[in-house]
Formats: C-alpha cells, structure tokens, sequence
C-alpha cells in the first residue's frame, strides 16, 4: 500500500501489531488481537489481526504483544502552578484550603509557573495523557508572562494543549479570598484575554494548542466579567470554562449574592451551552443536570480532588443516563498530589461505586471518561478521543504483562482496575512523547530539581524571606 503524502514527500507510518486494541468508539469496538497503523499524524486503520500487507514507507513496527492499545488519555481540569504547593492544607475543606494557600499562590512569577506547568505535564503525559489542558487565574502584578510559560513547556513536552486564560477580579476588599495585589481589573482582564486568544489559538483539525476563556470562579469573579468573558468567548469562537457547584457552601454564597444556585446564575450570565465546560459539578439536584443535558454544558470530574477536600461526589452516572458530556480531570496537584490522569480512571469507579452501588460505573465507561469524553468536553471528539481511521494518531500502549497485571484477562479491566500501568509507548500527533515508561522529549531528572528549586524558592518569598 502507497504510503499518503504531504508537502514533504511521503508520510512516514509506525505500525503497532499483535496488541489489545480498545478503540472507544460509537460501539466500543475491541479486538482481542490487534493493529493500529499510524500515517503521519493520523490513524490510517484499526482491526483485528495483523497490519495489512504492503504497507510502504513504514519506519517503525512495534510488537504489542501483552499491551492494551488505547486512545490518549484527555485531561479536562488542572491548576499546573500547584505543582510546587503540594501536601499543604492536608485536613482542609475547599474554602479552609483556599484561604490558607492563596497567599502563597498570590507570589508566583514566570520561572514558577514554568517549572510548575513542567513537573504537572511530566507526571500526567508519562501517565498516558496525550491531550493536557491548564486553567490558570492567578496574575499577581509583575509577574511576567504566566500563560506563555505554560505552553512554552507543553510544547516542549510535545503534548497536545488546550489552556484557558482565567482570570479574578473579585479580591479581599471585594469580598474575595485572593489578595487585592493577585486579582485583575475586569477590563484588564478581558484585554489580556483577548490577547492571548489572538497570540495563540489554533482551530484547525491538527491544533497542537487551543485557548479557552476561564473566570475563576463565581465566588472570585464578578457578574460583570463572567458575562464579559461569554461574550468574549462566542465573537472569538474559543470554549469556556470555570469552576461550578463544587461545594455546598458555593451554593448558599450564590444564593445569597444572587439570588440563586450556582446553575440557574450560570444561564443567567450566557454561561450554559455546548461550547462550555464546568469543573467539578458535585452538588447538581435533577434540574441541574436537565439543563446542562439541554444545552450539552460539559463537565470535568475530578473525583480525587473531590475526595481530598471532601467536597462530595458528583452525580456522574446520573449525568451521563442525562446525555451531559463528562471527562476526567486531575484538578491542581495541591489536591490531588499525585498528579496522575490514570489513576483517576480507578478512582471514579471506586467512588462511583461506593455512592450508587455495583452497577453505577463499569470499567469501560471509565475508560470511555479518559478519553472520548475528555475530548468531548474539550470540543474535539471529531479529532481525538477514539482510534478511528482519520483521527488524529494520539494513542497509548499500555504494559499488561507484567507483575502487576499479568493475572487479569480482561485488558480494560487490567488498565482501569489494577495497578497504574507502565506506558511502553505513547505518541501525540504521531510522534513519541513516552518510550518504555520515560518521558521521550525532556530530561525527567532536571524537571523534578528545578521543580524543587522552585518550590523552595516559593516558600521563601510567601514566607517572607
């Protein structure tokens, strides 16, 4: 078979054999014994069985006997900057934990952001994460550029990224948690916005990074610059994306201000819609989850985090019987220390689990959450999400024969329920961003030093040293 081309002459193919493949597609189609062959950057064909015969130009073949093929996994929530906050406010609830950490977060400056942004993409992309997305909020003044930071780092990584510029205009001598000092004007904050999205965003088909339009939260954020910041978003044509109904204090705080709960102020503002996203969602009641079902409103669950901070569990299943779109998210690592996507994987089910009883989740719907849901949320379930002929070649090939493993048939069952499987190969666009459970494109050691230093630094200059 002639291998396709591009403007550079033929496309070079990687061809996978002899593999479980999990495709997690519109049928959940699975082979016991499989081939994925990459194209380019794209997937040329899926099955059972070997590759086909006479494929040209192939410059790499890879034996997968004992690996589970499957789509990258897509990260739906995180706070990268957290990275070099980890393990403080350990007995914390949600609002406790804000307030004891905001005065750190409030003195971050550029080389943190990207050491930050560095250690959080380094655990999650050498964990199978292959579609990685940023809410970033916090601008103390002076700071240098925090956004270009973290997709100066994602872009290194070789990661595909989908950050979303947030912002706070909503401070202590407003109301607030964060410092006056840490928080933006709302016209600043629009501005900024918007400059990002020109300077950076991508919408074509094979975007490597694409901006999203995030205020905080409607504790830290004014009406004014959520209903600024929707409008922003739709004349731009970019997703949104904040943080909702992750506490039951949330709630009372928007009914007292507002006048009403956390959704309904949603809609009020034009912040429902199939263009936007949620963080969290953990105290939905029935009409919650008809009007994000109505308008497709996406969520990003992140069940550890929740856990940490014992927010609740969020009503996923519930959700998805609804028809809402729900992916995973990691949710920064100074709530969820380990930082790992796949991990989360296990742990909805669990928590799933213990909440609805032995039905509530099965191992392939959350597996289906990590990845064709992730890239729902995010708008690119055309592009991502499944392996399919013509979809973008991000897909991970997971170890299942080994100590861990090697006594579970079933391989979804295996990657989901077991251990935290070792990635052999994991490729972003077609190309190799893990090989043999390492990160393929940066130095792993110098992340975690300069990771530290910077931590250290941190902890000096909010202490006052």
């Amino acid at each position: 078979m002639a291998p396709p081309t591009d403007s550079t002459g033929p496309v070079e193919r990687i061809v996978i054999e002899n593999c479980a493949v999990a495709t997690v597609d519109a049928d959940d189609t699975e082979y016991g014994t499989g081939h994925v062959v990459v194209a380019g950057n794209r997937i040329e064909s899926v099955g059972a069985g070997p590759a086909p015969d006479g494929l040209d130009n192939v410059v790499r073949r890879v034996d997968g006997t004992g690996h589970l093929a499957t789509p990258g996994l897509v990260n739906t929530h995180h706070h990268f900057y957290q990275w070099l906050t980890r393990g403080l406010a350990q007995d914390s609830n949600l609002f406790n934990w804000l307030v004891a950490l905001y005065p750190t977060w409030s003195r971050i400056d550029e080389p943190m952001v990207y050491a930050g942004a560095r250690g959080s993409l380094a655990m999650m992309v050498r964990g199978g994460v292959t579609s990685a997305m940023d809410h970033h909020y916090v601008f103390p003044r002076g700071s240098g550029d925090l956004l270009g930071a973290e997709i100066r780092a994602a872009r290194e990584m070789g990661v595909r990224f989908h950050p979303t510029r947030g912002s706070m205009d909503r401070g202590e001598s407003d109301g607030g948690l964060p410092p006056d000092f840490a928080v933006e004007t709302t016209e600043a904050a629009l501005l900024a916005t918007e400059e990002a999205i020109d300077t950076h965003h991508d919408a074509s088909f094979d975007s490597m990074l694409r901006i999203g339009v995030a205020p905080c939260s409607p504790f830290s954020v004014s009406t004014d610059l959520m209903r600024e910041a929707a409008a922003l978003a739709r004349r731009k044509g970019v997703r949104l994306h904040t943080h909702g109904s992750e506490t039951v204090e949330e709630e009372q705080f928007c009914k007292e201000l507002f006048g009403m709960g956390p959704t309904d102020y949603f809609e009020s503002t034009g912040w429902l819609g199939d263009d936007v996203w949620m963080a969290h969602c953990v105290h939905m009641n029935d009409a919650d989850i008809e009007a994000f079902a109505r308008t497709g409103t996406g969520v990003g669950h992140c069940p550890s985090s929740n856990a940490r901070l014992a927010a609740g569990t969020a009503r996923v299943p519930d959700m998805l019987r609804a028809g809402v779109p729900v992916g995973l998210g990691v949710d920064g690592t100074a709530s969820n220390e380990s930082g790992e996507l796949h991990t989360e994987l296990r742990n909805a089910l669990l928590i799933h689990r213990l909440a609805g009883g032995e039905k509530a989740l099965n191992v392939r719907q959350a597996l289906r959450l990590g990845t064709y849901g992730g890239a729902q949320v995010l708008g690119r379930q055309r592009e991502i999400g499944s392996l399919e002929p013509g979809k973008l070649a991000d897909l991970v090939l997971w170890k299942l024969d080994g100590l861990g493993h090697s006594t579970i048939v079933d391989p979804v069952a295996a990657l989901v329920l077991g251990a935290a499987a070792p990635v052999t190969l994991s490729l972003v666009n077609g190309r190799p961003v893990v090989e043999d459970n390492h990160l393929a494109t940066v130095d792993e050691d110098t992340i975690a030093r300069e990771a530290r230093d910077e931590a250290r630094r941190l902890a000096r200059i909010a202490a006052g040293d």
